[in-house]
């Protein structure tokens, strides 16, 4: 608990690090009646109503089995890899991106780990989202990069604070991160919003980091853009995976992509710094490369539909069920990822502190595990993810109801 009591800044602290603490202190109070369901963790495969396609593992046996992608491949990513995403990314672009624009990374995290690395100069800051995801705050703490956080608005679907980036920005400030779909509020922005957005880097003349690991998987009344379509008004560093839209987190097949047709991020200086990067860094497994051209055209569109339709359902349950609880409140509903954001009210509960120690009681009662909203850098709220089988995600928030009905005041 002291563990948990000690945190308080985003940058301090990794998701996996509260959840395992949650988990390792379930135990001390666990009714063994009650199978452990968690709610905190984006990772669908957990559960069996969340698989990847046929051809992505037909793809990857094919590879493995050939004996043709055993050894060491360039350290920027197999050629047939880089074309395959950057034709992949161009359907939704208005413009073609080439090979050369693609630099293959292990998982996203990696992508934002070069992404900052090459960003990085002293004196630099980047903005970043509030809430957001933590490993950002992380890796800019790492490279002495300063991390000034604006908000997300959540009375307008977490739209950002566009007045307060301008307000955090200056001469030393070298990019923004928005993520859309967003992680962790699960909303989806609208094509104007990102203009905005666009239109606003332009104007302090920063380059757009743009976290697209849950690109597509988008099931409300807005379509997923990407931040791409933007390029031509500000440079734009995209990163994605394989990770989320196939279901497939422990793949590790991820990618940093320059969207940038004036050439801003194609100068012989920036180039250099970036394979420089991925030498140090490495790559995911060559086998795994050597697939993504038959995973991404042998995909059928039924697999996609499928998995969100299946995420649509389950984060109606959430409002649904929310709307139960008096002390927490869901300011909009998720339009699409696998996760979002419901505000906590301490107010109307007894012995409960915070989201810290909501959550840690929670797990400790009722075996339900719920990430605290500090983790993301907002404090008394809670993320819930909802990529959860139907069933598991419904009783799971019918023991959260028990225990807020418990402590209430």
């Amino acid at each position: 608990m002291d563990d948990l009591q000690e945190l308080e800044a985003p940058r301090n602290i990794t998701i996996k690090g509260i959840l395992g603490l949650l988990m390792a202190n379930i135990s001390s109070g666990k009714d063994d009646s009650k199978q452990v369901i968690s709610l905190g963790m984006g990772d669908p495969t957990a559960y069996s109503c969340f698989y990847t396609s046929s051809a992505a593992q037909d793809a990857v046996s094919s590879a493995l089995t050939s004996a043709n992608f055993n050894g060491y491949s360039p350290t920027v990513g197999l050629p047939q890899t880089r074309k395959a995403v950057a034709e992949y990314l161009s359907l939704d672009l208005p413009y073609d991106l080439q090979s050369d624009d693609v630099y293959v990374t292990a998982g996203c995290t990696q992508a934002i780990e070069i992404a900052l690395s090459i960003l990085a100069r002293p004196g630099a800051n980047i903005l970043l989202p509030r809430p957001g995801f933590p490993i950002y705050g992380l890796c800019a703490a790492f490279r002495h990069v300063e991390a000034r956080y604006f908000d997300l608005v959540p009375e307008k679907q977490w739209e950002v604070d566009l007045r307060a980036v301008e307000d955090l920005a200056d001469h030393n400030t070298v990019a923004m991160v928005v993520i859309n779909p967003g992680n962790p509020c699960g909303n989806v922005y609208t094509y104007q919003h990102l203009k905005e957005i666009a239109e606003t880097a332009k104007r302090l003349g920063i380059i757009v980091i743009s976290d697209e690991v849950y690109g597509h998987l988008a099931f409300g009344d807005t379509p997923f853009v990407p931040m791409g379509v933007f390029g031509s008004v500000a440079p734009v560093l995209t990163l994605g995976s394989l990770s989320k839209r196939w279901l497939v987190p422990g793949w590790r097949l991820g990618w940093l992509v320059t969207n940038d047709p004036d050439g801003t991020l194609k100068t012989p200086k920036f180039v250099e710094r970036l394979k420089k990067y991925c030498d140090i860094c490495g790559g995911p497994a060559t086998f795994i490369q050597a697939a993504v051209p038959a995973i991404i055209q042998g995909t059928q569109d039924v697999f996609f539909r499928k998995a969100i339709s299946i995420l649509k359902q389950t984060s109606d349950i959430c409002c649904q069920r929310i709307k139960e609880i008096r002390c927490i409140t869901c300011p909009c509903k998720p339009q699409g990822s696998m996760a979002f954001m419901v505000k906590l009210n301490v107010s109307m509960l007894k012995d409960i502190s915070d989201d810290i120690d909501f959550c840690f009681k929670l797990a400790k009662e009722e075996s339900v595990i719920i990430l605290p909203g500090i983790a993301v850098g907002l404090k008394n709220w809670l993320r819930i993810t909802y990529a959860v089988e139907p069933t598991c995600l419904d009783e799971a928030l019918k023991r959260l109801k028990s225990f807020c009905q418990r402590h209430s005041v």
